[in-house]
């Protein structure tokens, strides 16, 4: 196995013009992705409560209660996530919207007051308050981002028509959550995270 750390937005492109051969990167369910590329079931939901929200400063959560709140905010995004999609259908859009390659990226432009919020996954935002607790940040009790419960869940990607790979990613993904090998793997990792502050 090779691994080739690569930013976000580049992810995607490769994987779909086959420079490599999988893309394991946090990646949601999109119809648009489903239709570039092969992507394998779910095998990460984060929590059984909203999987979406925004990390906030302190001082403006409670001015930022509602996603009307965010038209005249400086709202942050990972480029080409999901995040960016919901950020796209605000309902009255926000002051300016900003692009990082990573969220991590993200959570310290908010730390450092160069945006109000960043559009996150709840789960990385929890281990990044965790790992950082006098951040001066919290997620928002009041916004969250909705996504189709049969879309839930972190995937793999491949190229399209990689089938017989695919059936084997499945597969594999299949004996790791019934063994309890991947809950084993996060809990682990997650301490490691913790322990490097990210």
């Amino acid at each position: 196995c090779r691994i080739i750390p690569l930013e976000f937005a580049a992810v995607l492109s490769s994987v779909t013009e086959g420079k490599y051969d999988m893309a394991i990167s946090g990646l949601a369910y999109t119809p648009a992705r489903a239709e570039a590329m092969e992507m394998s079931k779910g095998y990460f939901y984060g929590t059984d409560e909203a999987l979406y929200g925004i990390l906030v400063s302190d001082e403006l959560i409670e001015d930022i209660k509602t996603k009307e709140d965010l038209k005249d905010k400086t709202v942050v995004v990972q480029s080409g996530s999901i995040q960016e999609i919901f950020a796209s259908e605000l309902p009255e859009g926000c002051g300016e919207l900003k692009f990082v390659s990573a969220t991590t990226d993200g959570y310290l432009m908010v730390q450092e007051g160069k945006a109000d919020c960043c559009i996150t996954a709840i789960k990385p935002a929890e281990l990044y308050l965790k790992a950082n607790p006098d951040c001066g940040m919290s997620i928002s009790p009041y916004i969250e981002f909705e996504v189709d419960k049969e879309l839930q869940g972190t995937r793999i990607c491949m190229q399209k028509g990689e089938t017989r790979l695919l059936d084997e990613v499945n597969s594999i993904l299949d004996e790791v959550i019934e063994t309890g090998i991947f809950e084993e793997w996060y809990d682990e990792y997650s301490e490691l995270a913790a322990s490097l502050g990210v």
